[in-house]
This record gives structure tokens, sequence and C-alpha cells, in this order.
């Protein structure tokens, strides 16, 4: 059976309401009102989860805006500028974009660019030139969603190499060892992912407000010493700098855009722990403390110009490295489990929705529905990261690799925001188009400045998203096609509900649970069990499982049950894009409204189909053989629905792409 998510017009569904009756004010109720001290912890768990990525960008983004590459004197008027153009990329995309703006834009809670993307589906058919420009908006949201796949393999190489190869700035008696070391850590922290990120999600807080505060610590160490650094915050400054180097001052931003390259993860993130948390952890903590460092990396510029090979270490006291270099490596091993994470919850979104495969998906704890684990992504990802690491060899040559995909998304993330905010928030035009284009101008530069980047490595990460996104246009493609061919030779409910006056069916005891993708058709199943065993249930019920734009159903509203007759119900199982489903814990629900139903004493069938490629129109040839490899490799339904396996019986069909 198929889940894909029903993407119907809502027009039936009256102002403030869902197509499940549930009213708008409970999409924005998703975190309980909160006191204090309990937003204190959350911001305090915030800073581990929400912040590592952005938090260890001081270990190689000032250093890169200085790379060879550039061809920079690391003269006062640069190290202001570069200083200057850091300062306001914090300000105008994290503070404001992200914190003010694109918060705003959550998904009943949820945030990240697929719940974004999920927010501009069409809802009517009568504007069908709206209809494509909304078609074209979301195909570039999933663009922006499979870029972040290889985001998520470079963060953790860059993160962890940049750490140690803090050893080598100690004594480079440690220069053989940094790749060994870095890919040992990266195995380790893959390996740990089976068990779940619970019990160490307890020390992450904490263990990178450690970090900020090392950060904070080492920048006021030289700020003191050059106190006029702070100069930089005039954007003067930065222009000058742009005046001063031309099409070079331009090529920095790329590496200047290092500095914010958290701000998708923040927002993806979002759902964990609320805005309050978030914006709280920012403003008090994440904000100076980053801002102190690199403002202490500049005034070490301004005394030492040849500390510029790694002047984040070059901060240190002697006596202070090794310790420093163990809380950084901790730090970006934090940073890398929170992007792995937000891998898995971006691969379940993605499954939820109908964009790829079913997969197994592990639950590794009980009391979060957000901790889970996919093996299939984790392997694939060490084993990228560990590719990354050994094909790049330094942080250096890593960093022209990234930033070409998240600048990408955050292009698109404003794209998408303005629909949002004209068709969502009510904006006027003109407002829209004022503060949409401020922020677009800002993209745009950090984008254009990241395209020279993929000669030198920026090809790796849209490499990765085109796979991904050629991988989810398809399975979505296909799994059109083939309920369209399903469709040519099923029956509707009335059409065989008349056959079954007609006939004399022999009914047989018990109850049988055909799975149905098409909630007001027949499944195929039960023609086919009713055309070679000539029998059916004396109670027969036709389930559909739904998944909904919205991230969680209570289980109030879980079921939607109709009696349709001759012993048969149809029942409805709706699911948020961020659950599982599990038919085995929620069929019991059906007893509050008066069907009891014991998954244990049922039989469900399930279709299964054959499928083989044709030159129909549709899809082109080879896309049809991948999404039928697709298909084969998926978790079956068995598994993914929550089935007793031995009350499960499948009937096959052939069926011609």
């Amino acid at each position: 059976m198929d889940r894909e998510p029903e993407l119907k017009e809502q027009a039936e569904v009256g102002p403030g309401q869902d197509e499940l009756g549930l009213a708008e004010e409970e999409e924005h109720g998703h975190h309980p009102p909160r006191g204090a001290k309990y937003i204190a912890l959350l911001a305090l768990g915030a800073l581990g989860v929400v912040y590592g990525d952005i938090g260890t960008s001081p270990l190689y983004a000032f250093r890169e805006s200085f790379h060879e590459g550039y061809g920079l004197a690391v003269t006062p008027e640069n190290v202001l500028g570069i200083l200057s153009l850091i300062f306001w990329a914090l300000i105008l995309v994290i503070s404001v974009k992200y914190l003010v703006f694109v918060m705003r834009a959550d998904n009943r809670g949820e945030g990240g660019i697929l719940a974004l993307t999920a927010l501009i589906f069409p809802r009517d058919r009568k504007t069908n030139g709206r209809r494509d420009v909304r078609w074209i908006l979301i195909m570039l949201g999933l663009f922006g969603t499979a870029l972040l796949y290889g985001d998520g393999m470079i963060t953790p190489a860059i993160s962890v190499l940049s750490a140690v190869e803090g050893l080598e700035v100690a004594t480079p008696f440690f220069e053989p060892y940094i790749l060994p070391i870095t890919i040992a850590i990266l195995v380790g922290l893959f390996m740990f992912q089976s068990r779940g990120t619970g019990s160490v999600g307890k020390v992450f807080g904490p263990l990178t407000l450690l970090w900020f505060t090392v950060l904070a610590l080492l920048g006021i160490r030289w700020i003191l010493r050059q106190p006029h650094v702070f100069l930089a915050m005039n954007p003067l400054y930065g222009w000058h700098f742009f005046r001063l180097n031309g099409w070079k001052g331009f090529l920095v931003l790329g590496s200047v855009f290092l500095v914010v390259t958290g701000g998708e993860a923040l927002y993806a993130d979002m759902g964990h722990f609320g805005k309050a948390p978030i914006r709280l952890a920012w403003f008090t903590v994440v904000l100076p403390a980053l801002m102190l460092n690199y403002f202490g990396q500049g005034a070490l510029l301004l005394l030492r110009p040849e500390a510029v090979e790694n002047p984040f270490y070059s901060m240190a006291p002697s006596w202070a490295l090794y310790p420093v270099v163990v809380i950084a490596t901790t730090a970006t091993v934090i940073a890398s489990q929170a992007l792995i994470t937000g891998a898995f919850s971006l691969t379940m979104q993605a499954i939820q929705l109908g964009f790829l495969p079913r997969m197994e998906i592990v639950h590794t704890s009980a009391r979060e529905a957000g901790q889970i684990y996919i093996g299939s992504i984790n392997w694939t990802l060490m084993v990228a990261c560990i590719g990354l690491v050994v094909a790049f060899g330094s942080s250096s040559n890593l960093a022209a690799a990234y930033g070409v995909a998240v600048t990408t998304t955050m292009v698109v993330t404003t794209l998408l925001l303005a629909v949002v905010a004209r068709e969502r928030w009510q904006w006027a035009l003109p407002v829209t188009l004022a503060v949409m284009a401020f922020f677009l101008v800002i993209d745009l530069a950090f984008w254009g400045a990241n395209l020279v980047k993929i000669p030198a490595g920026g090809w790796f990460p849209l490499v990765i998203g085109l796979i991904v996104f050629t991988l989810m246009t398809t399975w979505k493609r296909g799994r059109e096609i083939l309920r369209e061919r399903l469709r040519v030779g099923s029956v509707r409910f009335t059409d065989f509900a008349k056959r079954i006056d007609a006939e004399k069916i022999v009914r047989v005891p018990g109850t049988a649970i055909f799975m149905n993708s098409d909630p007001r058709g027949t499944p195929p199943a039960l023609i086919q069990n009713l055309r070679h065993n000539k029998v059916l249930h004396e109670r027969v019920i036709l389930l559909s499982v739904r998944t909904r734009m919205r991230p969680y159903i209570p289980a109030e509203k879980r079921l939607e049950i109709e009696e349709l007759g001759h012993g048969f119900y149809r029942v409805i199982m709706h699911y948020g894009f961020m659950e599982t489903p599990n038919v085995s814990r929620d069929l019991p629900l059906a007893k509050e409204q008066g069907l009891e139903l014991d998954p244990h004493k049922v039989s469900f069938f399930l279709g299964r189909e054959r499928l083989f490629a044709t030159e129909r129109p549709g899809m082109a040839l080879w896309r049809e053989k991948l999404f039928i490899l697709m298909s084969r490799n998926a978790r079956s339904a068995t598994d993914y629905f929550g089935l007793p396996p031995s009350r499960v019986v499948e009937l096959g069909i052939q069926v011609e792409l």
C-alpha cells in the first residue's frame, strides 16, 4: 500500500481549520506555556543541538578569509574590513533573517526547508498559472532539501578535521597522524549513532556552554591588547574593504559566509526546543561569544600577521593549547551529532511526505519522538565523511567545497518565505517585495561568491544534491504513475457494493483488513482475494494511511471511521510528517468510535506489485528502472506500518509502468 501525502484542496475546510478540523490556534501551540527557569534550561540544551554547527565556525572561517587564493595581505584595513563583514553577516543573516523572520514560518511548531515547502503546497485548482509557479518553488524546495545531505557530509569532516589540526600548532610531531585521528573520531561518532543520543544529549548543552566560554575568553585575551578592533562594527569598514580590493573582496564573501553556515540547521531544529529558548541562547551566549572570538582573532592578526595560518589556535597560550584542542574536538563532535540527527529527521520527513521509499526507522528513545536512527543513512554519511577527509586532506581544502550547498538552500528559503509571508501572514505586496529583496540581495551575494568554489570542490555537494533530488522526484513521480496504472483497473466501492447485492458471495467468520491507497476505491488485493478464494469475511475494513501537511496528529484525531454497509467499514489513519505510522498500536483506538478491532485477531491483506519498465508515457525508461530498483529495496509494508507478521497475507499483481 502506498502512503503518498494527500495533497487535496482544502476548500471545504472552514476558516481557521485544516482538513482534520484542527483549529489554527492548536497549530502554534506545539510548546505549552513555560516558566523562565524551564526556558533557560531549554536554551542550555539548544546550545548543543542548535548552535553546534555555527559555534565551530571560528575554527576555520576567519582563517579562510585570508586564504592565499584571494591574494590578500594581512593589513589593518583588510583585517577590520573582514571583521566588519563577519559582524554584519551574523547580525543580518542570523539575528534578523532567521531568528526574526524565518522562524516565524513554522509548520505547527516544526521548522526546516522541507516543513517550509509543505506550507506552500497548492490549495486550489482554479489558477493553473500560479500552480505552475508554485510547483517550481516546491521543486526548488526539494532541491534545497537534497543539498542539505551534502552539507551533512561536509560539516562533520571539516569540523572534526579543523579541531584535530590544532595538534599541528602544538608540535609538528602530530602532523602525520592528523588524518588517522580524524578518521578514528568520525568512525566512533557514527558507530555510536545506533545507541541513540538521549544519554549524551544531557551533557551536550553544558559542554557546548564550556566551548562558547572558551571562545569568549580566547577573544577577550587579545581584544584587551587591541581594543580599537571594535571599530570594525562600523559597516563603512566593510564598504571600504570592497572599494580597496574590488573583485577579490567580493570573492572573500565565499569564506565570510562560513560564519553563518549554521542558519539552516538552526531553523531545522526549531521544533526540538521552540523559538524563545533558541533566541535566548543566541542573544545571551552564542552571538556574544562568537563576536568576541572573531574580534579576538582580528586583534591577534593586527599584532602578529604571521599567525594567519591558524589564528584560532594561535590565540591560546601555550599551556592551554592541548586542553583547547580537546574541547574543540568535543564541540565539533557535538556539532556533527546534531547534523547527523538532522539528516535522520529530514529523511523521515521525506518518507512521510512520499518523496523517498520506506526505510527502517529505529526510535532510540521511548520518550522523545525526534530521537531516531536510520542505518542506511548513517553508514552512507560515514563513508562519505571519511572519503572527504582522505580526498581533501585538510580543513582548508574542504572549505572550498563548503558553502555552495548552504548558500543555495538559503536562497531557496528566502523565495519560499516570500510566498508564506504573502499568503499566510497576509503581508502587503510592497512590504513583502521590499523585505525579501533585501534578504535576497545578501543571499545572492554570498551565493555568487561561492560559485567560484565549484571547480575546487564545491561540485561535491551539488552532485550529492542532484543525486538525492533525482531519487526524490523519481520516487514521487513513480508512485503517481503506479497509482494511475492501478486506478485504470480499479473498481469504485459503490460499484463493488452493487456486486455484493447481486451475487451470493460466501461470507466467512472473522475480520479482514485490506490496506488501500485510495480511500474511495476498492483495494486491488480485495478484488484478487475474491477472484481466487470466492469468499469475503463477515467484517471487512478498508484501511488507508494518510500523511498530513502538519508534523503531528493528536490521538483523538488519528482515526476517521465510516460504515459502508454489508459489513464494510472505511478507516483512515492520519499521521503527521514527523510521525512514524504504527497500525498495531493505533488500531485499538477504533473502539472509542464503536468499532472494536484487535490487531492480533484480524487478517491483514496487502497488495504486492511486481513492476515492469516500458516505453509508455510517464517517465524516461532509465527513471522507471531506477524507481523499480528503489521499490525492490524499500522496507516492507508489514514492517513499516507495524503489522503483526503472522497475520499478514500478500497478494501479487503485475504492473507495467
